[in-house]
């Protein structure tokens, strides 16, 4: 067997936070197992500039959470469980944890 075919065999392996994956594209964040009953999408409303002693980065702000079922037939209006909106990134993952652990 080649070393491509093994690598392409090999597990891939999300960044997780708390014990679940966290995927990102773009301004959107799913945190979450897809094979649990559901996931929550975080989609960061509000970017800020800051300067750091690294140059000029840039921050989330507001971000609005969504949870999610994860069942592929339903359509994504259907799918919202619950919503709501933090200030930072990390309150909003920390409350994404609360909903993920209650629920699945």
């Amino acid at each position: 067997m080649s070393e491509k075919a093994v690598e392409n065999k090999e597990e891939k392996k999300f960044f997780t936070y708390r014990g679940y994956p966290l995927v990102r594209n773009g301004d959107m964040i799913y945190y979450g197992n897809m094979y649990d009953n559901t996931v929550v999408m975080l989609q960061i409303a509000e970017k800020t500039k800051k300067t750091t002693s690294v140059g000029e980065l840039e921050f989330a702000g507001k971000v609005r959470l969504y949870q999610m079922k994860t069942d592929p037939k339903l359509n994504p209006v259907e799918a919202v469980i619950k919503q709501s909106e933090r200030d930072t990134l990390f309150d909003a993952i920390d409350m994404a944890y609360v909903w993920l652990t209650r629920t699945n």
